[in-house]
């Protein structure tokens, strides 16, 4: 990837994250990255191909984030489920947080046929099938049903975090998850 496209798709992932996709021209882009805005439409030909890409980044760090999370914490299945809510509690208190990108792209963009609610839907599906994993390695006794209900807690302490500027509420959100796990398993 050359220097001027990660430039680029940088500063759009930040500018999505404080300010949302409508809200973020590519005047500003250009004029936050410091890139011309021809070299701009010589790496993405419309402003929805930079929002992909920036979508596909933060997919891709999120999913290194969570698996290198999950390795270092180690421990059972069990535990590795309730880790998942420390991590979002880390993340919530970095000076950045500005809530979720997939969260905000699905808000934005409502129709479920439009490329980026599509891929927040689909980024919420792989964390479904990456807990329904670590449900089932538990011995859950319905690992989908589990996987959907953490994704369901974790998008709510996602929002109340950011609506509230509550850095707690995935800490309340884990006590809520031990219930269901211990009851699941």
């Amino acid at each position: 990837m050359s220097d001027k496209r990660e430039q680029l798709v940088v500063t759009a992932l930040g500018l999505f994250l404080e300010h949302g996709y409508h809200a973020t021209g590519i005047d500003r882009i250009v004029a936050e990255s410091g890139v011309a805005k021809m070299t701009l439409y010589n790496h993405f030909e419309s402003k929805d191909e930079l929002i992909a890409a920036a979508l596909q980044r933060m997919d891709e760090q999120w999913s290194t984030r969570v698996d290198t999370y999950l390795t270092h914490i180690g421990g059972s299945p069990r535990d590795r489920l309730l880790a998942v809510f420390d991590l979002h509690t880390q993340w919530y208190c970095e000076d950045d947080f500005h809530g979720c990108v997939f969260l905000k792209a699905s808000h934005e963009y409502t129709d479920p046929a439009h490329p980026m609610h599509a891929f927040a839907a689909e980024h919420y599906q792989r964390l479904r099938e990456r807990l329904a994993g670590l449900a089932k390695a538990a011995k859950a006794k319905r690992p989908d049903t589990l996987a959907r209900q953490l994704v369901l807690l974790l998008i709510g302490a996602t929002s109340q975090a950011l609506l509230d500027d509550d850095r707690s509420s995935a800490t309340q959100a884990r006590e809520v998850a031990r219930v269901l796990i211990d009851a699941a398993v």
